[in-house]
């Protein structure tokens, strides 16, 4: 039936770097039809500028005022700024682009509040210009978490072939070591185990965590943080039942692809866990918010301006990105249906 289908909305992102080209090679096939309602909250205006300057593939785009006109059978755009004078400048940084790209997401964040959409996929903003009294976050991240009042969240990035989360996000590297605690760990990797068996259905997840220091400490030569705070948590973890492991040397971990090994890793800073993750899967990876009651997931890029408007952006991280919200609604909503039947 159609109106079971996923509704997912779609932020347009920085209209100046790769978001809409993206968006719009992503949605081209009909066949994304058959999975999900797609919604872009953005500008037919814009996506029309890009889809011509770009000749892509000319397919139905539904103009709609509010998400109450929503039509399954085919794409649907909401503008949701005044557009009329918004001038493309690809691949530059504008200030207009930035406020643009905050009305996207707010209006598609209201939708969702109210249960009018399924999921959200955001295509990549930029961190400087989108800043105004109504958005002084690092990242979306940092906004769904406060936007939906959760107590904490967890920058999960996804792929088939691995999963990784970190335990201290967009911070700078000083302040890494003052965030690494027993607590931290403790709550991210909750996050992590919860997720993996409510939006992923592993129902017995194999986590494996990493140290802080090279070598993991090397028994105290090279740190004391392994043995004074990463593997007390763990054993707590293991008391309670948990298939969790480590802490292992990064290093060694991903030159070995140890990492096949489980169904998730937690680093416990960011490039720790993203650099690996994205050379091992730059073109289906995905970033996924876990620890939310909504989903939110994007393409594991930025704003790509250097490829903006030159049809080399791929289209398979969006993608992938829209294919894990719509996993994770379905698997959620599984699981309820579950627990209502116990």
């Amino acid at each position: 039936m159609e109106h079971q289908k996923p509704i997912i909305g779609i932020t347009l992102g920085d209209y100046n770097g790769v978001g809409p080209e993206v968006i719009l090679k992503a949605l081209s096939s009909n066949r994304i039809l058959k999975i999900c309602t797609p919604v872009i909250y953005g500008s037919q205006r814009i996506l029309s500028f890009y889809r011509k300057s770009l000749e892509l593939k000319d397919w139905t785009l539904q103009n709609i005022s509010s998400i109450q006109q929503l039509n399954p059978k085919v794409t649907n755009v909401i503008t949701c700024w005044d557009d009329k004078q918004s001038e493309v400048a690809v691949g530059k940084v504008t200030p207009e682009a930035g406020q643009a790209a905050l009305a996207c997401l707010q209006r598609a964040t209201e939708d969702l509040k109210n249960g009018l959409i399924s999921a959200i996929v955001t295509a990549p903003i930029n961190k400087h210009n989108i800043q105004s009294e109504e958005f002084k976050f690092p990242g979306h991240t940092e906004f769904f978490t406060e936007t939906f009042e959760a107590k904490d969240s967890l920058m999960f990035l996804v792929a088939e072939q691995i999963r990784v989360g970190v335990v201290t996000g967009h911070i700078p590297l000083g302040r890494v070591r003052s965030n690494v605690t027993a607590e931290r760990i403790s709550q991210k990797l909750s996050l992590m185990l919860t997720s993996l068996k409510q939006d992923f259905g592993i129902q017995k997840p194999r986590v494996a965590v990493l140290g802080l220091n090279p070598h993991a400490g090397e028994q105290g030569l090279l740190g004391n943080e392994e043995k004074d705070i990463i593997i007390p948590t763990l054993e707590e973890f293991k008391k309670k039942g948990h298939l969790v492991f480590g802490p292992f040397p990064s290093d060694g971990f991903f030159g070995m692809a140890q990492f096949k090994q489980y169904d998730a890793v937690l680093a416990m800073y960011h490039d720790q866990g993203l650099i690996p993750f994205k050379y091992i899967a730059f073109e289906t990876g995905v970033n996924f918010t876990a620890g939310l009651p909504v989903v939110r997931t994007s393409p594991d890029h930025g704003t790509a301006y250097d490829i903006a408007g030159k049809n080399q952006a791929s289209e398979t991280s969006m993608l992938h990105a829209i294919f894990t919200a719509i996993d994770i609604v379905k698997n959620r909503q599984s699981m309820d249906n579950t627990l209502q039947e116990m």
